[in-house]
């Protein structure tokens, strides 16, 4: 079949066309010890921006884990990518010929960092090709693929992971030390923004509803819901959320900006908010002995944070993307649990879902 660019890929996806039937190529995952140095290899799924000024250039700071081969479907992005990570010609696949990566031992994980619309099949297909596999937010469009992709992987013995680079980030952790431990006593109430004002391609995948599952909330929105969640240490049980729309004309498929409330069992409140039109990046908790927030939270770096007490003393520039899959790759080598499963994806996806019901029924208490 004739290779053709992601972008044709998606708008014939789009028009209906389908996408590449699964094909359930299996075989055994080579031993550690088989890539470079005992480093695992990893190929990057899709090579877009967070791939090229993110990803690969993380992956060149790894101690666990390299970057072994990519998937594309540009023909035009092969040689330069090769040359410039000597990544071989026996590394390089396109959509079509992406299953046969599992007759090839070097590659052991590959990070699906495609349109969340296509998140599920190749979770999927890649954990049927014997891989490893790490999938970037949003997990999927809905909680039902969610549900779908934990079992293929688990079907195939293979570790799927979650990219929520937070996690491993020092000011966001130690959010959840002090939330979690209680250090200023009980979490009353959280304020958590995230947003930006979109200055992007018009006809962009993330504002059609059929490729990008939503608009602010998908895509910023699920950073809101982490902060609460791992600052509390719960899982929400009941949400109000509302939306404001100012450029309808951009907007016309996806949501702009919502506005959301999260309860939890503790009666700690997370006011959380998400935008394609306004800049927000903020994780701010009221405790019943003090306040500790994040005035920026969510970015690749550039972290800022305090606490009733002062600054935190952390450094703000740690590179976020090298420490998650640097985890992941030690998580396999030790047979390990990562501590951002698709577990972790589903239940974010479970309130977003609970959050757009709210909205469907005009602002209704919705139970997660």
């Amino acid at each position: 079949m004739a290779r053709y660019d992601r972008r044709k890929f998606i708008r014939q996806i789009s028009l209906g066309i389908g996408a590449t039937a699964l094909a359930p190529a299996i075989s055994s995952l080579a031993a550690c010890g088989s890539t470079q140095e005992k480093k695992l290899g990893i190929a990057l799924v899709g090579l877009g921006s967070y791939s090229t000024y993110q990803l690969a250039p993380a992956l060149l700071q790894t101690k666990y884990c390299y970057l072994a081969g990519i998937v594309t479907g540009t023909p035009s992005k092969e040689k330069p990518w090769s040359e410039r990570y000597n990544i071989p010609q026996q590394n390089i696949y396109n959509y079509q010929n992406f299953d046969n990566i599992a007759n090839n031992p070097a590659i052991d994980i590959v990070y699906v960092v495609l349109p969340i619309f296509l998140h599920k099949e190749f979770t999927i297909r890649g954990a049927r090709a014997g891989k490893h596999v790490i999938c970037e937010k949003p997990m999927a469009m809905s909680v039902s693929e969610c549900q779908q992709m934990i079992g293929a992987c688990k079907e195939q013995n293979r570790m799927l992971s979650i990219g929520y680079r937070l996690h491993f980030e020092p000011f966001n952790m130690e959010m959840m030390r002090l939330g979690q431990k209680r250090v200023f006593g009980k979490p009353l109430e959280i304020d958590c923004g995230n947003g930006f004002v979109w200055g992007g391609d018009s006809s962009s995948w993330r504002l059609k509803k059929a490729l990008a599952g939503g608009g602010g909330m998908m895509d910023m929105g699920v950073y809101t819901i982490q902060g609460a969640r791992y600052t509390t240490g719960e899982e929400p049980v009941y949400v109000t959320a509302k939306e404001e729309k100012t450029r309808p004309e951009l907007f016309k498929e996806v949501d702009e900006t919502i506005f959301y409330k999260l309860e939890f069992p503790s009666g700690t409140v997370a006011d959380g908010k998400s935008s394609y039109n306004a800049n927000w990046n903020h994780l701010k908790v009221k405790a019943e002995k003090g306040w500790f927030e994040l005035t920026e939270a969510y970015r690749y770096g550039g972290m800022a944070g305090s606490t009733i007490k002062g600054p935190m003393p952390f450094d703000p520039n740690v590179n976020q993307q090298a420490l998650q899959m640097d985890d992941f790759a030690q998580c396999i080598m030790q047979n390990k649990p990562t501590r951002v499963p698709g577990e972790e994806g589903l239940r974010d996806m479970k309130v977003i879902e609970a959050i757009y019901r709210s909205i469907a029924n005009g602002g209704s208490r919705e139970k997660i």
